[in-house]
């Protein structure tokens, strides 16, 4: 049984959809050993607590700079002994000590289709465009930012009247259904990182990730 402790800055409904995923015995008998924040207010840090796993706040004010900050974060994870380190909507930039903690067993969730639109305001920066496509990626996380090799992608069309909120509901809802399946993929060995790339079944990965309908 693999454990995995979980990242979060805010609401945590991708935390949700993977405590979900584990209740209903999706990831092979894995449970979340943890959850952390960077914000002492987060709800993800409440959807932890209502399902009896351990949720620890840790705010970046408490410490001279974000080496020390992650320093103690890296601290606090290891006592849990994690296999897998998962960023739900973790809002901070990891420094690059963290990124080589954790290299090839840390995943992410970013709402784009990337390489298009790293960083935030990825909703809005596909509108503005006028993208007919969006969508959301999971993927490896390296030191660049958002930058890791692609696992997963899920596309959603962004129609002409549509507002900001109905994009993001429609991203959201992939993401709840994209991210527990690769966790599971990864807890189940099917799913590795070497030589900068995402392997899959012992087959590199193409960067757009794995081609899933």
């Amino acid at each position: 049984m693999k454990r995995i402790v979980v990242l979060v800055s805010g609401n945590g409904s991708n935390l949700q959809a993977i405590i979900d995923a584990c209740q209903q015995g999706r990831l092979n008998g894995s449970s979340i050993a943890a959850v952390f924040s960077n914000k002492a207010d987060a709800y993800g840090l409440e959807r932890a607590r209502e399902a009896g796993i351990p949720a620890h706040a840790l705010e970046a004010a408490q410490f001279a700079d974000r080496e020390a900050f992650d320093r103690q974060l890296m601290l606090e994870i290891d006592a849990y002994a994690p296999d897998l380190v998962v960023l739900a909507g973790y809002m901070r930039i990891l420094s690059p000590a963290f990124v080589s903690h954790y290299l090839q067993r840390m995943l992410n969730i970013h709402p784009s289709l990337l390489p298009k639109y790293p960083g935030l305001h990825t909703h809005r920066q596909a509108m503005a465009n006028g993208d007919e496509e969006h969508g959301t990626s999971v993927h490896f996380v390296t030191e660049e930012l958002d930058g890791g090799p692609v696992i997963l992608q899920a596309k959603v069309p962004i129609f002409a009247d549509d507002t900001e909120d109905e994009v993001v509901a429609r991203v959201q809802h992939q993401e709840h259904a994209i991210y527990p399946l690769v966790i599971s993929w990864f807890i189940n060995g099917r799913l590795t990182m070497r030589d900068g790339a995402a392997w899959m079944d012992g087959a590199q990965l193409p960067p757009e990730g794995h081609a899933f309908e």
